[in-house]
């Protein structure tokens, strides 16, 4: 290390020897040529007496120059990187030793003509100015003529400030192998017209023509401030040309001057979906968490994370995080430490399903507000597990409400999905079951118990986006159920923080629904991740239709046939009707179905069918002749 120290040291000492000198032949150099075009560039008639002036004051020119420019740093600045902040100093500090070389001459009575001055600093500039800058501009020229042979050619949407800066850190990167062949812009006054070098050909309607033209490998879209609308109208547009594409993230790293290559990002799905990222005023909503104790299940988890992260902003008296998994636990801890080191945090590892220790939790912390986030939702897997998705469902669900009752909650919001809705599967069957406890227990406790309902959002664990980008990196194929399936998606942060704001809300029984926008097809995901990715479609990514796994429909509903909605002061969130139900036989069955699952019954789905009217399970025939494998 100390070997490596030493040669760098060297190296940058060799430099500055090397400048000082150069710097010291253009002072000299400098001195005599301005007399030469004082004189017509005629050696033979410049008057001997301002020879002998610049002869006799030559050394303390140079020791001036010398001084001035350490003074300016023009010996410590990193040449390579150089740009408009170096050449001001370089400008200034040849004006400065100029002004102070004709004060020097002035005092000590050497005399030049009155040209001399202004022609001494400008040649001194472009002497300067070359040395510092030729390195950079050969630099380059030799990286244009490598990237033109085998470098990324690149097509740039937006001829604003962001193109701009990008632009400059490609071209002046070495480290970067893009050549940017053409940029284009919507506004029509830009046509023609250069950044860079970089010639504006036209707007939106040229892109596919002009990456065919060009070669072009990668687009890349410059328009921070432009509304999720018009980056959808684009990335479609860009998907005819097979390119890939990457964006800016946002409008304040302009501001911020963060913009530059590394800030770019791959497209992602959320831009597809068409439109603005749901705001809520949580400032405002939130105000019912200041100072109270929070209990979050399943807290570890994509949701209930998220809930923990956005209560925490809101000076909770105290946020408790209840998971099974504690891997989960432990990151949000380690998290939510860093972030708010003066949050009250407590993490404990507990089972939703086990009776004593929830009670012992709830006895010790009495919490104000329970948000219920804990559970199986896989599909899938709890088609070929029944009993587990009751047992931690609906048996953890009705062990937690039940402690929130005796233990004095103000407020239990359950996290329920649109799966349970006219379900065909068991875990929206459970979940079914889960609403119609806290619609029985509101009826019964001071406890305000709410439900919250919502569909598929992207990024969780185990949704479908994350399995398509290892799908596409491994090569393909991927895999989709079926041509036609459909689901409602929002953004982790979106669904949560409606959540909240529908808790606001809550009076106690309702079933609040979250307006998911319009279905999108999983089809079409497929496709555009595929496209984004810079792939074709069957082609390089093959996507493969696997059939409908158990329990999975092509499409879900966010409300039953007799549920109505009515309306909330927020748009995005709706009051489902109640749907009446015959509570004391309610709460038999529901005793019936926690003996049945404890002993491991294979009759489990007939069982939930009586407490779900609207459960209508996919070969529940075929079930019932093959119970020893449920």
């Amino acid at each position: 290390m100390k070997k490596i120290t030493s040669l760098l040291n060297s190296k940058i000492f060799t430099r500055r020897l090397f400048l000082i000198a150069y710097d010291m032949m253009a002072v000299a150099a400098s001195s005599v040529l301005s007399l030469l075009f004082r004189y017509s560039m005629v050696f033979g008639e410049i008057d001997p007496k301002y020879l002998d002036s610049v002869k006799n004051f030559m050394w303390i020119g140079i020791l001036i120059t010398v001084l001035v420019f350490y003074a300016f740093r023009l010996y410590h600045s990193l040449w390579a990187f150089a740009g408009v902040n170096e050449m001001q100093n370089v400008v200034t500090a040849c004006t400065v030793s100029a002004a102070v070389q004709g004060i020097g001459l002035y005092i000590m009575g050497y005399p030049v003509p009155r040209s001399y001055y202004f022609m001494y600093a400008l040649i001194n500039i472009a002497f300067t100015l070359v040395s510092r800058f030729f390195y950079r501009f050969a630099r380059g020229i030799k990286h244009k003529r490598q990237n033109r042979k085998n470098g990324t050619s690149v097509m740039i949407v937006g001829a604003g400030e962001a193109a701009n800066i990008i632009i400059k850190e490609i071209v002046s990167s070495s480290y970067s192998h893009m050549v940017i062949k053409c940029i284009v812009d919507d506004d029509r006054n830009k046509w023609g017209r250069y950044i860079q070098g970089i010639k504006v050909m036209g707007g939106r309607d040229k892109i596919v023509e002009y990456a065919a033209f060009y070669g072009i490998d990668e687009i890349f879209i410059a328009i921070p401030s432009a509304p999720r609308k018009t980056i959808k109208e684009l990335t479609e547009i860009c998907q005819e040309t097979n390119c890939k594409l990457r964006t800016l993230p946002g409008m304040y790293q302009l501001v911020n001057g963060e913009v530059n290559v590394s800030k770019l990002r791959n497209i992602d799905v959320e831009d597809l979906l068409g439109r603005e990222p749901i705001k809520v005023d949580i400032d405002s909503i939130l105000g019912y968490v200041q100072n109270k104790v929070v209990m979050v299940t399943g807290g570890g988890g994509s949701i209930g994370s998220e809930l923990c992260r956005q209560i925490a902003s809101h000076r909770p008296r105290q946020l408790l995080i209840i998971d099974i998994y504690e891997n989960n636990a432990y990151d949000i801890q380690q998290e939510l430490k860093v972030k708010y080191p003066e949050l009250d945090l407590v993490v404990l590892i507990a089972s939703v399903r086990n009776t004593n220790r929830m009670n012992d939790i709830f006895e010790v912390y009495r919490p104000d507000i329970v948000y219920h986030a804990a559970a199986h939702k896989h599909v899938p897997l709890m088609e070929d597990s029944p009993n587990e998705a009751i047992k931690n469902n609906v048996l953890g669900t009705w062990k937690t409400a039940l402690a929130s009752a005796h233990y004095g909650v103000g407020k239990f919001v359950l996290i329920s999905t649109d799966k349970a809705v006219n379900p065909t599967n068991i875990m929206g069957a459970s979940k079914r079951i889960c609403e119609m406890i806290v619609q029985a227990f509101n009826n019964h406790y001071d406890t305000e118990f709410v439900a919250v309902r919502f569909g598929n959002v992207l990024g969780s664990n185990g949704s479908v986006i994350p399995l398509f980008r290892k799908q596409i990196l491994a090569g393909g194929p991927v895999t989709v159920t079926h041509p036609d399936i459909i689901r409602y998606f929002m953004t982790i942060p979106e669904a949560v923080s409606l959540v909240l704001q529908a808790g606001a809300y809550a009076k106690g029984g309702e079933i609040f629904i979250l307006d998911m926008g319009e279905p999108v097809k999983i089809l079409d995901l497929a496709k555009n991740l595929i496209r984004l990715s810079g792939y074709k479609v069957d082609e390089d990514i093959r996507i493969e239709f696997t059939g409908l796994r158990p329990g999975e429909k092509l499409y879900e509903e966010l409300l039953m046939d007799e549920e109505g909605l009515k309306d909330t002061d927020n748009k995005l969130i709706h009051v489902g009707k109640q749907i009446e139900f015959d509570e004391t036989l309610f709460f038999k069955q529901l005793n019936t179905l926690k003996e049945a699952a404890q002993r491991e019954s294979s009759d489990i789905k007939f069982l939930i069918k009586e407490i779900v009217p609207t459960y209508h399970p996919v070969e529940l025939k075929t079930s019932q002749s093959g119970r020893g494998h449920q």
